[in-house]
């Protein structure tokens, strides 16, 4: 496969364009997107951005491991040196679990043995990325972005209170899933010690209560989960996605929960947001005054203070999703998180009252700084 060089031009004049503006950048390779077919035959309704599915299979084919090892290593080898942070995946329990389990993003497929073998895949991958990382650029951090939602008990039995364990991969999911790949110990060392600091998306919480026959996305499990308690009541506020109940107090937990759990040397958030309930159909003045986004980052960031003042948990960035309105996969265009308002039709951007809190919270020169990209040479 050829190397797209234009592309790779305009990722090194954005990153110098970060780095002359003295912003610390995190980089991310793989953000859900396989590359597109290099002829339009191949592209078949909503499956046209999965090109590498219909050429071998996608994530749960073994195909995928030196096709992104090779990816890695031209990235690495053209702009390493240009940030200290990057992370090769980011949720991969996302694109596993809603691509290849319950089928509600591309490449729409509905198969447990598909989507567990996605995960080991993606953890080979990441094993492969990471060697050819450490031999490029030795000098930098590398990381794997992981969604994290908080189980909060639903009753106060002991049952319901019990955590989980993550592990390689942990004999709870062992014992269920019989179909579950197999890490050998070769991939078990390659992975042990292959990221440098925890990358962590967190954005809401569920109930969860002792359930010894329950069936989740990823098949048997010991637990049923809910966004209600027993009186219908729900965990949190509202937001424009059904998945996201706002529960800012768990943020602290969650952030202690994987401190003890895994004891990194640092924590990086790399996505924490929301989008307001029917922002897309208000008037651009209301939009732009969005007082509930700059009222949640308050709660969420002030949970993540304590976590760290109190708690000394060594949390060391954090990232709001996202900076603009953008493309949000199966809601497409319709439901907006950014702190900058997209006019899609116009192609122009407006900066929301919570761009500015942000800016003024973390000493930012955002509010003086264009949105532009750099051009096209």
């Amino acid at each position: 496969m050829a190397i797209n060089q234009k592309g790779l031009d305009f990722y090194a004049r954005l990153l110098d364009a970060l780095n002359a503006a003295s912003i610390e950048l995190l980089v991310c390779l793989y953000h859900w997107d396989l590359p597109q077919p290099a002829t339009a035959n191949l592209c078949k309704g909503l499956v046209c951005t999965q090109a590498l599915q219909i050429k071998f299979g996608g994530w749960p084919s073994d195909e995928i491991v030196p096709v992104f090892a090779n990816y890695a290593k031209v990235v690495f080898e053209a702009l390493g040196e240009k940030a200290v942070y990057w992370s090769t995946f980011n949720e991969p329990s996302t694109f596993c679990c809603l691509g290849y389990s319950i089928g509600i993003h591309a490449p729409f497929i509905t198969n447990l043995t598909q989507a567990w073998t996605c995960v080991y895949n993606v953890l080979r991958s990441h094993a492969a990325a990471v060697k050819e990382f450490r031999a490029a650029v030795p000098r930098v951090k590398m990381g794997m972005s992981l969604l994290c939602e908080w189980a909060q008990p639903l009753t106060n039995s002991t049952a319901d209170a019990n955590p989980s364990t993550w592990g390689n991969f942990p004999e709870s999911v062992k014992q269920r899933i019989n179909y579950l790949p197999k890490i050998v110990p070769q991939l078990a060392a390659d992975l042990n010690n292959s990221v440098d600091f925890f990358a962590l998306n967190f954005y809401t919480s569920k109930y969860v209560t002792a359930d010894e026959g329950g069936m989740g996305q990823w098949g048997r499990c010991d637990w049923s989960e809910s966004q209600t308690n027993m009186m219908g009541k729900p965990l949190g506020g509202q937001t424009d996605s059904g998945w996201l109940i706002l529960t800012p107090w768990a943020f602290r937990l969650i952030l202690n929960w994987v401190n003890n759990m895994h004891h990194p040397e640092d924590i990086v958030e790399t996505e924490n947001g929301m989008d307001v309930k029917g922002e897309d159909a208000m008037p651009l003045p209301l939009a732009l005054n969005d007082t509930v986004r700059i009222d949640n980052f308050k709660q969420y960031i002030s949970a993540a203070s304590d976590a760290v003042i109190i708690d000394k948990v060594p949390m060391t960035g954090y990232f709001a999703w996202s900076l603009i309105d953008n493309f949000e996969y199966g809601a497409g265009y319709t439901q907006r998180f950014g702190v900058a308002h997209v006019d899609y039709k116009m192609q122009q951007r407006t900066f929301k009252a919570s761009a500015m809190y942000l800016a003024g919270l973390f000493n930012s020169s955002l509010a003086n700084v264009s949105l532009t990209y750099p051009a096209v040479a």
